[in-house]
């Protein structure tokens, strides 16, 4: 193994620093036609993936609307449907009493036969 004195490690950070610069200062400026074309190229990737997002959010609220108007046309329906229902009930209801009443009305004439049978018989 060589051992390097002091002056060849001056030599060797200065030349390696030399080599950084020179390597910075090679990096194409800012209006180099390969500069401009990757700017250009990552722009349209950003706005393509900006109407990638774009879309998924329209579809995202659509499907909201969708399932408002979904929730909302079934509320209506179960609405109507209770609606039909209470009506039937108070149809049923009033039918029920009529029949009650009718049943009372033919009971009570049948009493009233027996008790007038009966007082004929007497």
């Amino acid at each position: 193994m060589k051992h390097q004195d002091f002056g060849e490690r001056l030599n060797a950070a200065k030349n390696a620093k030399q080599a950084m610069a020179e390597k910075f200062r090679q990096r194409p400026g800012l209006d180099d036609p390969a500069v401009a074309e990757r700017r250009a190229a990552r722009a349209s990737i950003s706005a393509a993936r900006d109407a990638r997002t774009a879309e998924r959010e329209a579809k995202r609220l659509a499907d909201e609307a969708n399932r408002v108007a979904e929730d909302a046309r079934m509320a209506a329906e179960r609405e109507a449907r209770a609606v039909e229902q209470a009506e039937q009930d108070a149809r049923m209801a009033a039918e029920k009493a009529a029949d009650d009443a009718r049943l009372e009305v033919e009971r009570k004439a049948a009493r009233d036969a027996r008790y007038a049978a009966r007082k004929a018989r007497k």
